[in-house]
């Protein structure tokens, strides 16, 4: 079935709002939270940081999706790596592919990781630890190649294949991590609902020390994170791949199904588990999903964190796939995703990739950030400044400098001001984004003036 890599979506393949309703529930109510969650617990943050700052993280990265990308995506309705490869050059969008999809290789590895561990709970292996960087037993690798296996099968059957597996399996998810929230209060005393609140901030997010190796987490570490988690599907416009499928731009807010189930129920759920866990044995510090859902929920806990690991790694393979395919166009999409999986498969292995998510995926959507910044700035703001858009295409460039530029000092700027204020990567992306824009303006103007008489006119259907 057509995936139309390298032009629109005709109007007799988009989708309507149940499937991207389905694909973002699926997607953000699933591995991650079950990692993310106690990692939130582990960081020490106070029960009101973590409940404010997820309510307005979560709003602000739903109107992100909402009034930056959903609109150039169904107008545009091409995949990023085609949009960028017409303003920026071939060969600048294919270094970016290749960061782009070696980063989603390794959030889809983390998934593969999530999933494996529920394997493991059922065959007896040995299991990472908190702390852990390489695979600790045969079992354990074979664990992750066979899910990774099965995954990267069906990421590989295309966009709606990956849609329809999440909307089946959403519902039933939904419904068992509430029954992960509830089991654990219960299991921490809780016998009436006015007692959850004082029990959250008594016995589960107390505000005290973070575990060793922890950053303390306070109300505005919540707040960005839940922003900017996904910075580089919003922000960073990673999500006009999928949402170039939408019929209408308001479809957006169907991302809020994923904020709020899923980085909102789901993360408190998961981390109600993990604060279990630590009340039974407080040496007992490894975050793995399998094994708390086994104690909560039994089998159907452990089939949640096996189809969790799913509906995340599936589309994050889809969009590694394309990234990659955008760089050798001459094979196949499903050629490619396969090879994706493999990728992510071999990084899944490895725990750190899982155990790290709360730094990784901060670090990776940074360096995808100025990206978004430049397509914004190209699509809606070139023309008004008496510029023009898509100047590689036009000029018939393989490499536009000022997109270069701007790209790689933004993540300069932003690791050194991290490395030399002590700043948290999470807290640089909404700065970087504006700083990434500004260059481009200044560069594509100063670029622009030296070939303004050889562009060529606007195509018919350009951006």
């Amino acid at each position: 079935m057509a995936e139309f890599e390298r032009e629109p979506v005709p109007e007799s393949a988009r989708l309507g709002f149940r499937s991207f309703l389905g694909q973002y529930a699926g997607e953000h109510v699933a591995g991650t939270e079950l990692m993310i969650g106690p990692l939130f617990l582990a960081s020490g943050v106070s029960a009101f940081d973590l409940v404010v700052g997820l309510l307005v993280g979560n709003l602000l990265a739903v109107l992100s999706w909402t009034l930056l990308t959903a609109p150039i995506a169904t107008r545009a309705r091409l995949t990023l790596y085609y949009q960028l490869e017409r303003i920026c050059g071939r060969h600048l969008v294919t270094l970016y592919n290749l960061a782009n999809g070696i980063m989603f290789c390794f959030l889809a590895g983390a998934m593969i990781t999530v999933s494996a561990t529920a394997i493991g709970v059922w065959l007896d292996l040995p299991m990472p630890g908190l702390g852990d960087t390489m695979p600790g037993s045969a079992g354990w690798v074979m664990a992750v190649v066979a899910v990774g296996a099965v995954i990267s099968i069906v990421a590989a059957r295309g966009y709606r294949v990956v849609a329809r597996f999440a909307a089946v399996a959403a519902p039933w998810m939904i419904i068992v991590f509430l029954a992960f929230g509830i089991v654990g209060l219960s299991q921490l005393g809780v016998t009436e609902v006015g007692d959850i609140w004082e029990t959250a901030k008594t016995t589960i997010w107390t505000g005290g020390d973070p575990l060793p190796g922890q950053v303390k987490y306070t109300l505005w570490h919540v707040l960005f994170f839940a922003w900017f988690c996904n910075m580089a599907m919003h922000v960073g416009m990673s999500d006009l791949s999928v949402l170039r499928f939408a019929r209408k731009s308001w479809y957006g807010v169907a991302t809020g199904a994923g904020m709020y189930i899923g980085h909102f129920l789901a993360w408190l759920s998961a981390s109600v588990l993990y604060a279990v866990q630590l009340q039974t044995d407080p040496t007992n510090t490894s975050v793995l999903p399998g094994p708390m859902a086994w104690h909560a929920c039994g089998l159907a806990g452990l089939i949640c964190v096996v189809v969790a690991g799913w509906t995340t790694a599936n589309p994050t393979i889809y969009r590694a796939g394309l990234a990659f395919q955008a760089i050798v166009p001459s094979i196949s999409r499903v050629k490619v995703t396969l090879f994706t999986g493999a990728l992510a498969t071999t990084a899944g292995v490895f725990p750190a990739v899982a155990m790290k998510l709360l730094g990784f995926v901060a670090l990776y959507g940074l360096v995808l950030m100025p990206m978004g910044a430049i397509v914004f700035v190209d699509f809606w703001l070139l023309k008004r400044l008496g510029m023009r858009d898509e100047f590689a295409y036009r000029a018939g460039l393989k490499f536009h400098w000022p997109a270069a530029l701007a790209w790689v000092l933004t993540v300069a700027v932003c690791l050194v001001a991290s490395s030399q204020a002590s700043v948290d990567l999470i807290f640089l992306g909404l700065p970087g984004w504006f700083v990434a824009a500004l260059l481009y303006i200044v560069f594509s103007r100063i670029r622009q003036a030296e070939q303004a008489t050889s562009l060529t006119p606007s195509p018919e259907g350009s951006l």
